[in-house]
């Protein structure tokens, strides 16, 4: 087994310096994926956060962290080879204002509700990465793409490997032909694969059917599938308007003005908010990502949101950054103390979660960043790694 993960270092070590080179000479590979008006986040060539740009490999370190990371030697904690998972089987269809969440693994959910099968940055493949090489799964899939049952509205992020898997998005449209929704630029990597997707900007809605309708909301991100065609397409959020209740999901993101949280709570009660905690730490000790929510900012996200539950996503299946496997559940766990909030849960990967009905939430006192590291400054949590 030795031998097979250096070769696997080795390969995955090539396409770094692929990619690097590739970055080195923009126009080798770059592709034009939307073309449009300028606004304000297109500058007619790129997209951009308007709330300000962070380094989009890491907050710290650039470049040299990532390859510091992608050959093992930042003396990152150890992750298991992999965690034991129970698939599930998920009920055909739920109807009426009954909601079930299933956590597929990763940003994967699968919602159930008003006769509806919503399944968001849907991954089932082992490596999130080109040409099968990148990050491998520690946790199998929390539902096997086999008893997954036939899927209605498909959420696209955006287009990282992590998030949109196009061999997932070719078998779901070739067995569902499902509504999917993804932000500007990102059809048409998607239509690389034979598959039509409806892309809107920010602000734009799409009706699923009476009473239902997506929401392509404002994120804090990057994209970019070959490190050279860099921000040609959106990254997003989505709210899901729902009779009992919205369904919100964040994609990938970072805090930003967290303005976003509060245009998503403007479209109305949030039932369920899907709320990234995982790939935070780049270096020891850190604490926050510029292009990925920790769980000292998906507390105050939840705040804004107003959210009645909300499921922690974006941890323990693929390794993407230097935290432990389990450090962002346990700070989430720490930070909801600090805070005093409830609701906000790092469910098992394969758990089925009956989400209650609606009800609005007892006004949530602020409570500055500052305010909260102090009150996260202990030994349990600093002895995190």
């Amino acid at each position: 087994m030795r031998w097979v993960k250096r070769v696997g270092a080795g390969l995955l070590w090539l396409v770094v310096l692929l990619c690097l080179a590739i970055a080195v000479v923009p126009d080798f590979l770059d592709a034009r994926y939307y073309r449009g008006p300028v606004s304000g986040h297109f500058d007619g060539e790129h997209f951009f956060n308007p709330d300000g740009s962070d380094d989009a490999l890491s907050p710290r370190g650039g470049m040299g962290t990532m390859l510091r990371y992608v050959t093992a030697r930042d003396n990152r904690p150890v992750w298991p080879d992999r965690v034991a998972v129970t698939p599930t089987r998920p009920p055909v269809r739920v109807d009426g204002d009954r909601m079930l969440a299933t956590w597929v693994g990763h940003a994967t959910v699968l919602v159930q509700t008003q006769g509806l099968n919503i399944l968001t940055d849907p991954v089932w493949s082992t490596n999130a990465g080109p040409f099968g090489i990148g990050p491998t799964r520690v946790a199998e899939p929390g539902i096997r793409f086999a008893d997954l049952p036939r899927i209605d509205l498909v959420l696209v992020s955006h287009d990282h490997y992590d998030h949109m898997d196009l061999a997932t998005l070719k078998k779901l449209w070739e067995r569902d032909r499902p509504l999917i929704v993804t932000s500007l630029g990102n059809d048409s990597v998607i239509g690389q694969a034979g598959v039509p997707a409806r892309a809107l900007d920010w602000g734009g809605e799409v009706v699923v059917r009476s009473g239902v309708s997506v929401i392509v909301n404002r994120s804090h991100h990057w994209d970019s599938r070959w490190f050279a065609d860099r921000n040609r397409a959106l990254w997003s959020g989505f709210v899901v308007r729902l009779p009992g209740g919205n369904l919100f999901f964040a994609g990938d993101t970072g805090a930003g003005d967290l303005k976003w949280a509060d245009q998503a709570a403007s479209y109305g009660p949030i039932r369920l908010a899907l709320i990234p905690i995982g790939a935070f730490r780049f270096t020891a000790g850190q604490m926050a990502a510029g292009s990925h929510v920790g769980p000292i900012d998906a507390v105050e996200v939840y705040r804004r949101l107003g959210a009645a539950q909300a499921i922690a996503i974006h941890w323990g299946t693929f390794r993407l950054s230097y935290e432990g496997w389990d450090t962002p559940p346990r700070l989430l766990a720490a930070a909801e103390a600090c805070t005093g909030q409830r609701g906000f849960s790092a469910v098992r990967i394969g758990r089925t979660m009956e989400v209650p009905a609606f009800a609005p939430q007892s006004a949530r006192p602020t409570m500055t960043r500052g305010d909260l590291l102090r009150c996260l400054d202990t030994p349990a949590v600093s002895a995190l790694r």
